[in-house]
């Protein structure tokens, strides 16, 4: 009995700090989208403009927490035309998170930023300031070149996928 007692105490806690864990989760990002400039004259988002040349991203991942904690890293963010194809344009790079629910105040890592590496990657560990609020509805994150503070890659917010539905039985035979 004691032992039972004993493991039961163990799970509670292992529990309670998964969930602790979790709940310090604001927002998460998987996958990237690049600024694929084609001459649109709407290709501003939330007030800050495009790059104005084809950027792509080869992959991104990004997590906030609660208290404004975040950690992008970043992979094949390059030049996709002109003169300079494939080279990361010398550029350096912060991140802006938007969340619908505080009006879209722009949350930023710091202006210096990270450099890109030759290939593109980069990562960045920092703090939003302003802190985001503890929920963010509608997020949008938006890696920022520090020249100009244009934008040329976003991230895709990360959803927990449904859980799938189950099969449905086979029709009966018609008669």
């Amino acid at each position: 009995m004691k032992k039972i007692s004993m493991l039961i105490a163990v799970v509670s806690v292992l529990g309670a700090m998964a969930q602790s864990a979790l709940a310090q989760n604001l927002v998460a990002f998987s996958g990237g989208i690049g600024d694929i400039t084609t001459g649109s004259t709407d290709t501003t988002v939330l007030g800050v403009p495009a790059a104005g040349q084809i950027w792509v991203i080869r992959d991104l991942t990004a997590e906030v927490r609660v208290g404004g904690l975040i950690q992008v890293n970043g992979q094949g963010l390059l030049l996709g035309a002109g003169n300079a194809i494939g080279s990361n344009a010398n550029a350096s790079v912060f991140a802006t998170l938007f969340c619908a629910n505080d009006g879209n105040v722009a949350h930023s890592t710091s202006l210096a930023g990270v450099p890109l590496q030759v290939n593109g990657d980069f990562r960045i560990q920092d703090s939003l300031s302003p802190a985001p609020p503890n929920t963010c509805t509608s997020p949008v994150l938006l890696i920022r070149v520090t020249s100009n503070g244009s934008w040329f890659a976003a991230g895709i917010p990360f959803l927990i996928p449904s859980i799938p539905l189950p099969h449905l039985p086979p029709p009966p035979p018609s008669r």
